[in-house]
């Protein structure tokens, strides 16, 4: 994937478009093994979730609302239980907002969305972190759950190496309103990533591997964390999140500012695809 890089601070107004300085410094390469940061979208990147407004945006107000309704129980389960319980409600929605609806205008309705989507829910902090990885030099990649239709245009102006996202499935150009593939949350973000890793080389025969930054905001990305070498917590929640035994993000930045010796936070474990 091609990337559109963004390394100055983005606008966060309503106006204007996400932009750069042209003359900033290249990215400053560091000896030792590969260095990979993998950042979840909603929640972390971005301030709060972004499939409802994607799915107004697509559909309307009233054919949402309508679903919504309809298949309550099953969200109302995902939101208590997560895991299947999560990914079954959100393929029920998906099912009844998206089947048939022409692949061709999805896609332009979700790059239009990333745009205002970044201006208006981009979260500086953590986008400065990951203008930081770029300024080392590391691959940075967003692993989310939310529709690869325009995480991939977000992850693009954020200068992001890829991005992987749940896909939506397409048969005779229209939508069949189910996922292509697994919902990219829980295991799956770790699977996502690991294949990601494999298929860009990141592993050699002689056993050497990346060394894996990992940020997430909820339950949703707390495998991801766990098999990183550095998970970190960029949640609202702190001590009372699921992510909470991962330091924060102001902590990980004042400790890089420090220079070497950031304390490991995950398993720093080989990413494995069998999860434990």
């Amino acid at each position: 994937m091609t990337a559109t890089p963004v390394v100055g601070p983005l606008d966060t107004g309503d106006e204007g478009d996400p932009g750069g300085d042209a003359g900033a410094p290249g990215p400053r390469r560091s000896d030792g093994p590969p260095t990979v940061a993998a950042f979840d979208f909603d929640g972390t990147l971005a301030r709060g979730g972004s499939e409802f407004n994607f799915l107004l945006r697509v559909r309307g107000l009233l054919p949402v609302m309508a679903a919504i309704l309809r298949h309550s129980p099953k969200l109302m389960k995902g939101m208590v239980l997560g895991g299947p319980a999560a990914d079954a409600g959100k393929q029920a929605l998906f099912a009844q907002l998206l089947a048939g609806q022409p692949a061709g205008r999805v896609e332009r309705v979700g790059a239009d969305f990333a745009g205002d989507h970044l201006r208006r829910r981009l979260r500086p902090e953590v986008h400065d972190r990951l203008a930081w990885h770029r300024s080392q030099g590391h691959r940075v990649v967003i692993v989310s759950a939310s529709p690869e239709c325009y995480v991939r245009v977000a992850g693009e102006a954020l200068g992001a190496d890829d991005t992987l996202a749940t896909r939506l499935q397409v048969g005779g150009g229209l939508l069949t309103g189910r996922f292509d593939g697994r919902n990219c949350r829980g295991p799956e973000k770790f699977s996502r990533l690991e294949g990601w890793l494999r298929a860009e080389g990141f592993y050699d025969d002689s056993g050497g591997r990346p060394v894996v930054w990992a940020y997430g905001n909820s339950r949703g990305d707390l495998r991801l964390l766990d098999a990183a070498d550095h998970g970190v917590d960029t949640g609202r929640l702190g001590p009372l999140g699921r992510l909470r035994r991962f330091p924060r993000l102001g902590t990980v930045v004042a400790d890089s500012g420090r220079g070497p010796g950031v304390a490991q936070s995950g398993s720093g474990a080989a990413p494995t695809t069998t999860p434990r």
